[in-house]
Protein backbone atom coordinates (compact mmCIF):
# COMPACT_ATOMS: atom_id res chain seq x y z
CA UNK A 1 0.00 0.00 0.00
CA UNK A 2 1.44 3.53 -0.35
CA UNK A 3 0.36 6.23 1.24
CA UNK A 4 1.58 10.04 1.62
CA UNK A 5 1.19 12.50 3.49
CA UNK A 6 0.15 16.56 3.15
CA UNK A 7 0.37 19.48 5.01
CA UNK A 8 -1.98 22.49 4.77
CA UNK A 9 -1.46 26.08 6.22
CA UNK A 10 -4.24 29.32 5.78
CA UNK A 11 -4.62 32.71 7.37
CA UNK A 12 -7.03 35.10 7.06
CA UNK A 13 -7.60 38.99 8.01
CA UNK A 14 -10.43 39.19 10.47
CA UNK A 15 -13.12 42.20 9.71
CA UNK A 16 -15.47 43.87 11.55
CA UNK A 17 -19.14 43.06 10.70
CA UNK A 18 -17.81 40.41 7.68
CA UNK A 19 -19.17 36.76 7.34
CA UNK A 20 -17.12 34.28 9.80
CA UNK A 21 -17.09 30.53 7.67
CA UNK A 22 -15.24 27.92 9.26
CA UNK A 23 -15.93 24.34 7.82
CA UNK A 24 -18.61 25.66 5.85
CA UNK A 25 -20.84 26.92 9.30
CA UNK A 26 -21.08 30.45 9.28
CA UNK A 27 -20.05 31.56 13.05
CA UNK A 28 -22.13 34.06 15.28
CA UNK A 29 -19.46 36.59 15.57
CA UNK A 30 -18.84 40.49 15.55
CA UNK A 31 -16.05 39.83 12.44
CA UNK A 32 -15.09 37.35 10.25
CA UNK A 33 -12.46 36.40 8.00
CA UNK A 34 -11.63 38.02 4.19
CA UNK A 35 -10.96 36.91 1.36
CA UNK A 36 -11.65 36.16 -2.07
CA UNK A 37 -13.70 32.84 -1.56
CA UNK A 38 -15.75 32.99 1.50
CA UNK A 39 -12.50 32.65 3.27
CA UNK A 40 -13.02 29.56 4.76
CA UNK A 41 -9.66 28.81 6.81
CA UNK A 42 -9.97 25.64 7.65
CA UNK A 43 -11.73 24.44 4.23
CA UNK A 44 -8.75 26.44 2.52
CA UNK A 45 -5.95 24.58 5.00
CA UNK A 46 -7.32 20.99 4.17
CA UNK A 47 -7.52 21.46 0.54
CA UNK A 48 -3.79 22.38 0.58
CA UNK A 49 -3.02 19.52 2.65
CA UNK A 50 -4.75 16.88 -0.18
CA UNK A 51 -3.25 18.99 -3.10
CA UNK A 52 0.55 19.20 -1.65
CA UNK A 53 -0.23 15.22 -0.58
CA UNK A 54 -0.85 14.08 -3.68
CA UNK A 55 2.00 16.77 -5.32
CA UNK A 56 -0.88 18.92 -7.35
CA UNK A 57 0.24 22.16 -6.37
CA UNK A 58 -1.66 24.14 -4.08
CA UNK A 59 -5.06 25.85 -3.34
CA UNK A 60 -3.60 29.10 -4.97
CA UNK A 61 -2.52 27.25 -7.76
CA UNK A 62 -6.18 25.87 -8.91
CA UNK A 63 -8.35 28.52 -7.26
CA UNK A 64 -6.39 31.72 -8.24
CA UNK A 65 -7.75 35.18 -5.77
CA UNK A 66 -7.24 36.81 -9.19
CA UNK A 67 -10.07 34.41 -11.14
CA UNK A 68 -13.41 36.13 -10.65
CA UNK A 69 -14.94 32.64 -11.13
CA UNK A 70 -14.19 31.97 -7.38
CA UNK A 71 -15.02 35.17 -6.63
CA UNK A 72 -17.20 34.44 -3.09
CA UNK A 73 -17.71 30.48 -3.41
CA UNK A 74 -18.23 28.49 -0.69
CA UNK A 75 -15.13 26.81 -0.01
CA UNK A 76 -17.03 23.63 -0.04
CA UNK A 77 -16.82 23.82 -3.92
CA UNK A 78 -13.29 23.95 -3.50
CA UNK A 79 -12.91 21.29 -1.74
CA UNK A 80 -15.01 19.23 -3.59
CA UNK A 81 -12.76 19.85 -6.66
CA UNK A 82 -9.54 19.14 -4.89
CA UNK A 83 -10.97 15.67 -4.20
CA UNK A 84 -11.98 14.92 -7.56
CA UNK A 85 -8.04 15.80 -8.87
CA UNK A 86 -7.04 14.12 -6.13
CA UNK A 87 -9.61 10.84 -7.36
CA UNK A 88 -8.56 11.55 -10.78
CA UNK A 89 -4.64 10.78 -9.77
CA UNK A 90 -5.70 7.23 -7.92
CA UNK A 91 -5.42 8.58 -4.45
CA UNK A 92 -8.24 8.41 -1.63
CA UNK A 93 -8.36 9.85 1.50
CA UNK A 94 -7.65 8.42 4.66
CA UNK A 95 -8.48 11.38 7.47
CA UNK A 96 -7.98 14.67 8.11
CA UNK A 97 -6.63 16.43 11.37
CA UNK A 98 -6.94 20.20 11.72
CA UNK A 99 -6.13 22.74 14.01
CA UNK A 100 -7.77 26.48 13.95
CA UNK A 101 -6.01 29.06 16.17
CA UNK A 102 -8.20 32.19 17.19
CA UNK A 103 -9.24 33.73 20.29
CA UNK A 104 -13.29 33.79 19.57
CA UNK A 105 -15.94 32.78 19.04
CA UNK A 106 -15.52 29.06 20.48
CA UNK A 107 -15.33 26.22 18.08
CA UNK A 108 -16.58 23.25 20.30
CA UNK A 109 -19.89 23.84 19.80
CA UNK A 110 -19.47 24.11 15.75
CA UNK A 111 -17.30 21.05 15.38
CA UNK A 112 -19.83 18.30 14.77
CA UNK A 113 -21.47 20.34 11.46
CA UNK A 114 -18.25 21.28 10.11
CA UNK A 115 -16.88 17.39 10.58
CA UNK A 116 -20.11 16.72 8.91
CA UNK A 117 -19.72 19.19 6.11
CA UNK A 118 -16.39 18.33 5.61
CA UNK A 119 -17.04 14.22 5.66
CA UNK A 120 -20.04 14.69 3.06
CA UNK A 121 -17.36 16.49 0.59
CA UNK A 122 -14.64 14.31 1.28
CA UNK A 123 -17.08 11.36 1.45
CA UNK A 124 -15.43 10.26 4.08
CA UNK A 125 -16.70 9.08 7.53
CA UNK A 126 -16.74 12.13 10.07
CA UNK A 127 -14.64 9.37 12.22
CA UNK A 128 -12.10 10.34 9.60
CA UNK A 129 -11.93 14.05 10.59
CA UNK A 130 -11.05 15.52 13.42
CA UNK A 131 -11.09 19.53 14.07
CA UNK A 132 -9.60 20.84 17.36
CA UNK A 133 -8.83 24.65 18.10
CA UNK A 134 -6.83 26.73 20.54
CA UNK A 135 -6.42 30.10 21.18
CA UNK A 136 -2.83 32.14 20.88
CA UNK A 137 -2.82 33.28 24.40
CA UNK A 138 -3.41 37.05 22.95
CA UNK A 139 -0.39 37.19 21.84
CA UNK A 140 0.61 38.60 18.33
CA UNK A 141 -2.04 39.24 15.07
CA UNK A 142 -3.91 36.30 16.60
CA UNK A 143 -4.55 37.09 20.11
CA UNK A 144 -5.58 40.35 18.94
CA UNK A 145 -8.27 39.32 16.66
CA UNK A 146 -6.68 40.65 13.43
CA UNK A 147 -6.67 37.16 11.59
CA UNK A 148 -7.40 33.72 12.16
CA UNK A 149 -5.26 30.59 10.66
CA UNK A 150 -5.82 27.13 10.00
CA UNK A 151 -3.14 23.51 9.84
CA UNK A 152 -4.44 20.77 8.77
CA UNK A 153 -2.51 17.09 7.61
CA UNK A 154 -3.91 14.27 5.73
CA UNK A 155 -3.07 11.22 4.65
CA UNK A 156 -3.60 9.85 1.21
CA UNK A 157 -3.53 6.23 -0.08
CA UNK A 158 -3.18 4.74 -3.65
CA UNK A 159 -6.63 3.42 -4.53
CA UNK A 160 -5.87 -0.71 -6.11
CA UNK A 161 -6.58 -0.95 -9.47
CA UNK A 162 -9.21 -3.44 -10.33
CA UNK A 163 -7.58 -4.59 -12.97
Amino acid sequence: MKIRVGFGFDVHELREGHPFVLGGVTLDHHSGAFGHSDADVLLHAICDAVLGAANLGDIGFHFSNKDDRWKGVSSLTLLKKCMTLLKEKGWQVGNVDAMICLEAPKINPHAPQMKRNIAEVMQLSEEDISIKATTNEKLGFIGREEGVVAYAVCLIEKIESQG
